[in-house]
């Protein structure tokens, strides 16, 4: 595909920004008051990328609700502070708003935190509001909803010219339920088994191998 996007969509965590260490501390804060044993990093990274109230309920059964509470409790002590940016996310968005794309982010974060977040860095310019976090829209990541949500009012509908660019399968398998075309960034294995359902359609190592794209006058990937 060559030429600008109208628009490009944006997993948070992991993609643009680096808040896995507080959420490694906030998941086993709540393991522990909850009576669980606690969770290596690799785990945590593995098993809590679905949004809270699609993950929480098969992990703590009846008391999920209980969980939620504690896990944002401890979250929220540390988040902002603790918030770090992806080595060449703020330059990959800079760039894709100077030329004129409608910027959004889908995450599955609760949205209350990825607004407060998105404040915190400066970073609202870019999105204009377009920022879906997990309970905002009828279902959270993969399904499509978040995204519908993010371009509504756009007058941009999901499409193969439209970027979904994520660090995990879940990203993936969202921009595939909506149409969108899929960009895995990271050093992963886009052949691994997690994607063996949902391939992302290009790979980039690093935000600044995309960004080098978006920097291209072809753009073409």
């Amino acid at each position: 595909m060559r030429g600008t996007p109208p628009a490009v969509l944006f997993d948070w965590d992991g993609t643009l920004v680096d808040s896995w260490p507080v959420i490694h501390q906030s998941m086993n804060r709540t393991l522990e008051a909850m009576g669980y044993p606690s969770w290596t990093f690799e785990e945590t990274k593995r098993k809590a990328r679905r949004s809270l109230r699609d993950a929480f309920p098969g992990i703590f059964g009846e008391q999920w609700h209980e969980a939620q509470e504690t896990f944002y409790l401890e979250y929220r002590k540390l988040h902002l502070e603790c918030l770090k940016t992806i080595d060449g996310a703020e330059e990959l968005i800079d760039a894709l708003h100077g030329i004129g794309c409608c910027l959004g982010v889908v995450s599955n974060k609760s949205g209350r935190h990825l607004r407060a977040e998105s404040a915190h860095l400066g970073w609202d310019r870019f999105f204009e509001g377009r920022l879906v976090g997990a309970g905002d829209a009828e279902r959270d990541k993969p399904a499509p909803e978040p995204v519908l949500l993010a371009l509504e009012g756009s007058g941009i509908a999901p499409s193969k010219a439209v970027w979904f660019v994520g660090d995990t399968w879940v990203d993936i398998a969202c921009g595939h339920a909506a149409g969108c075309r899929t960009i895995l960034v990271g050093d992963i294995d886009p052949g691994g088994q997690e994607f063996r359902d949902h391939p992302p359609d290009v790979h980039f190592l690093s935000s600044r191998g995309l960004l080098d794209v978006v920097r291209s006058p072809q753009r073409t990937i």
